[in-house]
């Protein structure tokens, strides 16, 4: 008998403090004091926008509630408070992003938002995460601007 969803995707996780890591480089803060999260089973929710934190880990990063966002879920719209921006790093690739805060009885759940900046897309079939194929698995970002070489 086989166990495992179709399309169910969870990943490792690692989740920083933003404003450790800017005391790490501003060296006012050791590296090893940087208060991170280190989650084996993110679940990737393709039909979440944001980076989505159970309430009982924003406590231990250190993270500041900000403004309360709309949030439309299954049961109707809600207000949902944010907080500060993490560094959110997974399969060696990184990104900045502000954290929603969920229930306790949630796990982590990584939206389309930070999947984008991460340049990663579903496999449901292999039930993992691949570098997005139109940028040849590698993660690029597109900024369609006139920018001068440097």
């Amino acid at each position: 008998m086989e166990t495992a969803t179709m399309g169910r995707v969870v990943v490792p996780a690692c989740i920083e403090n933003l404003g450790d890591l800017l005391k790490v480089r501003e060296g006012t803060l050791a590296p090893e004091a940087v208060r991170r999260l280190e989650v084996p089973d993110a679940l990737v929710d393709t039909g979440a926008t944001a980076l989505c934190i159970p309430r009982r880990f924003l406590t231990a990063l250190g993270l500041a509630a900000g403004q309360k966002r709309s949030v439309r879920t299954a049961g109707g719209l809600i207000d949902v408070e944010f907080y500060d921006a993490v560094r959110l790093t997974v399969q060696g690739r990184y990104c900045t992003i502000d954290v929603a805060a969920i229930d306790d009885n949630c796990p982590v759940l990584i939206g389309q938002v930070p999947l984008e900046l991460l340049d990663f897309v579903v496999d449901p079939k292999g039930q993992k995460l691949i570098g997005n194929p139109a940028h040849g698995g590698e993660q690029m970002f597109e900024l369609y601007t006139y920018l001068r070489k440097p």
